[in-house]
């Protein structure tokens, strides 16, 4: 019984792609890595039928943690470059995607990193648009997490770390924090 062949890297990309939206670095990564791991099952199939004939088991070398070769980087290039001209692949989309994914969550700050490490840069008028919408974004962020004023400067300052680390500016956190200081005192009267 022969075993089934393992899908080509066109068919792998397009299942990923399928799946949710990829920058261009983040999948040639993922095909880079899956090349590196069918590469040394060839080997370790050919060592492990010597092996077999001499009695002796001798361990293959592991090529996953190895560069890749020219030649797949130029493979998996060539295989990019033709995902792109088709429209599976596009910067745009995944830029998109990624935003509309994080911006109910997370700042300006933490968005641009997620995409820098993907390769990935904002144009000015998406950074914009962010930067429009970062203080009512903050503020719902502030609002589903704690809904009142900090009641003390400990909690104040657990307020504001949790915004920050969350990626928010500084001036937009301490708006929240103040706005929403004022709104409880308002409430109070």
């Amino acid at each position: 019984m022969a075993l089934p062949r393992p899908p080509s890297l066109k068919v792998k990309a397009l299942q990923w792609l399928a799946q949710r939206e990829h920058s261009r670095q983040e999948l040639g990564n993922k095909l880079l890595r899956l090349l590196a791991r069918t590469q040394p099952e060839a080997l370790n199939a050919g060592a492990g039928a010597g092996a077999a004939n001499t009695g002796e088991h001798d361990e293959a070398p592991c090529l996953a943690d190895a560069p890749p070769s020219p030649s797949d980087a130029e493979q998996v290039d060539t295989l990019l470059n033709w995902l792109e001209q088709r429209g599976y692949l596009s910067q745009e989309r995944f830029i998109e995607s990624r935003i509309h994914a994080r911006q109910s969550r997370f700042g300006n700050t933490r968005i641009r990193q997620e995409l820098q490490q993907h390769g990935v840069s904002l144009d000015a008028d998406t950074l914009a648009q962010l930067r429009q919408t970062e203080y009512t974004r903050a503020a719902e962020v502030w609002r589903r997490k704690y809904g009142s004023a900090p009641a003390d400067a400990a909690e104040r300052v657990r307020q504001v770390r949790f915004l920050a680390g969350r990626g928010f500016s500084m001036d937009v956190v301490q708006q929240v924090i103040r706005h929403g200081a004022s709104a409880a005192a308002g409430s109070e009267h």
